[in-house]
């Protein structure tokens, strides 16, 4: 009898209930995992991040399973099984996988090193359309206004004790671009990489959700009715592009060489972003990499990327003060930098006879090109014959470089 009970006992400590009975809190992480799923499968909200990324959540907090990614403290140590302690970046890779696990292995192979981002930035490049941003050029300012948020929320964590390395990292967030929000992260707070990943991409995959929360707040049925077209009709532009297709194909070249001479730091992403659209551009003879660029690579570098994020956000690593308090100002970071965008719009109109939709303020964020498509929805809700999707794609598209160039800038000056 005392065999058998000793089997049962075996058993049981084999499976993780016991380990889910001392802790928990690992069952809040699965509800977690779950909702997100729930909005990245049932309500489509960007399911090709928020799938990984929950799924990674889900597998990294199973006792046992070794699927959850060892975090390094703020001067890179971590804790071996032995109890002594080391430095991950002293640890060759193979000894990372054997200590840690498989995802550790991949967390720190190709996240830790800043690999992914620019791959990733690559990718949108290679199917991001400048066309929009260049036949609308004015319309750029608001993607460069709505970066206030970044700035606004940096100097609230200052005055709530984050380091300005730890403050620009959460401020970045505001940018509403994950890969940019991980390079930076990487170069100035590399201890915060699990729950600011965490933060950016469910802000952006929550666009459809923030964006009419913010444009519900700031801007009036009429300001919503406002009619691009017809505001071109009354007031048409003193300008027009003859070779669209030749200044597609400078323009990469040209913003690349610009940001190098000014923002070096900046290269890595906007110069991945402009290497990915002009191969784009260049059409039948890179063909072959774009279509590499743009499907094998970027999904390839998508699936890790969403897996290693949600491997972060371990109950030990998500459930803790100083990450409530980065999700609620990744948020507060986000919310700003939509209304700063809506706001510069109301600003210009005072002053202008053709007036502009301050949607397109609301896209001046990056996710593109999910915050446009949500802006448009919502114009076209209240005028099923109001169009601005292009028109928010100019400022939607100045969004990602000006955010790009926004982490140039914080890691030039405190990296």
């Amino acid at each position: 009898m005392n065999g058998f009970s000793d089997i049962l006992n075996r058993v049981y400590e084999m499976t993780a209930f016991s380990s889910l009975a001392a802790e928990p809190t690992f069952l809040l992480m699965y509800l977690i995992a779950f909702g997100l799923l729930y909005l990245g499968i049932v309500k489509k909200y960007e399911p090709l991040l928020l799938v990984p990324i929950a799924f990674g959540v889900l597998i990294a907090n199973f006792p046992g399973g070794d699927m959850g990614v060892v975090q390094a403290n703020a001067e890179g140590m971590v804790t071996l099984a032995d109890g002594t302690q080391t430095s991950i970046y002293s640890m060759p890779l193979h000894d990372i996988a054997h200590e840690f696990g498989i995802m550790s292995y991949l967390y720190y192979a190709l996240i830790k090193s800043g690999l992914l981002p620019p791959i990733i930035f690559m990718g949108v490049g290679a199917l991001t359309d400048f066309g929009p941003m260049l036949r609308n050029l004015k319309l750029a300012i608001f993607g460069a206004a709505a970066q206030f948020g970044i700035f606004a929320v940096l100097i609230c964590a200052l005055l709530l004790g984050f380091t300005p390395q730890e403050a620009a990292s959460l401020g970045i967030i505001g940018g509403a671009d994950g890969p940019t929000a991980i390079f930076t992260t990487i170069k100035l707070a590399p201890h915060l990489l699990g729950p600011i990943a965490i933060a950016a991409y469910s802000y952006m995959a929550l666009v459809p959700v923030i964006i009419p929360l913010v444009v519900k707040i700031f801007c009036s049925e009429k300001e919503l009715k406002i009619n691009m077209k017809e505001q071109d009709k009354l007031y048409p532009s003193k300008y027009e592009i003859k070779n669209m297709r030749a200044v597609k194909i400078i323009f990469p070249i040209a913003v690349t060489t610009i940001v190098a001479i000014f923002v070096p730091t900046a290269v890595s992403l906007v110069g991945m972003l402009m290497f990915g659209n002009l191969i784009k551009e260049i059409g039948a003879d890179t063909d072959r990499l774009f279509d590499a660029a743009s499907n094998g690579i970027m999904n390839a570098a998508t699936i890790f990327l969403g897996l290693c994020v949600g491997g972060t956000m371990t109950a030990d690593a998500f459930l803790n003060l100083q990450t409530i308090g980065i999700v609620v100002g990744g948020f507060l970071a986000f919310a700003l930098s939509i209304a700063s965008g809506i706001l510069m719009v109301k600003v210009f109109n005072l002053f202008s006879k053709k007036k502009i939709n301050p949607l397109v303020g609301a896209t001046g964020l990056s996710a593109v090109p999910m915050a446009s498509r949500v802006c448009n929805g919502i114009s076209t809700k209240y005028d099923p014959k109001n169009h601005v999707l292009n028109y928010c794609m100019s400022s939607n598209i100045a969004g990602v470089i000006g955010s790009a160039v926004a982490a140039g800038v914080l890691i030039s000056f405190l990296g």
